[in-house]
């Protein structure tokens, strides 16, 4: 597949490109409580990372990956394609969230 280059979901931009490092954040559906959400997007600017980063670090919600167990789990499915698909180059697995620096390899796209 060819690389899209700048794109849209419909709501954050994304870039894909097969040589740029790529910084990746996921989180558990309830990482943000709703307040938190609905204030972020009632914001008539567009929230800081650092605001952001504070309610993630908050360690809100169930926080499932505190677990040892279940943060095995990502991270073994971080490794699985690492070398393969992508070169793995950081991550942190978070109580809530999860942070990823990767590199895309060949012609996978993100």
């Amino acid at each position: 597949m060819k690389p899209k280059g700048w794109h849209s979901r419909g709501y954050l931009p994304h870039f894909d490109s097969p040589e740029t490092i790529q910084f990746l954040t996921f989180r558990l559906v309830d990482s943000l409580p709703a307040e938190a959400i609905e204030r972020l997007r009632l914001q008539s600017e567009s929230p800081s990372d650092a605001e952001r980063d504070a309610l993630l670090d908050a360690c809100s919600g169930a926080c499932w990956l505190k677990d040892p167990a279940i943060a095995q789990i990502v991270e073994d499915a971080l490794l699985h394609f690492d070398g393969q698909r992508y070169r793995l180059v950081a991550w942190t697995i978070m109580p809530n969230h999860v942070h990823v620096v990767i590199e895309l390899l060949s012609e996978h796209q993100l």
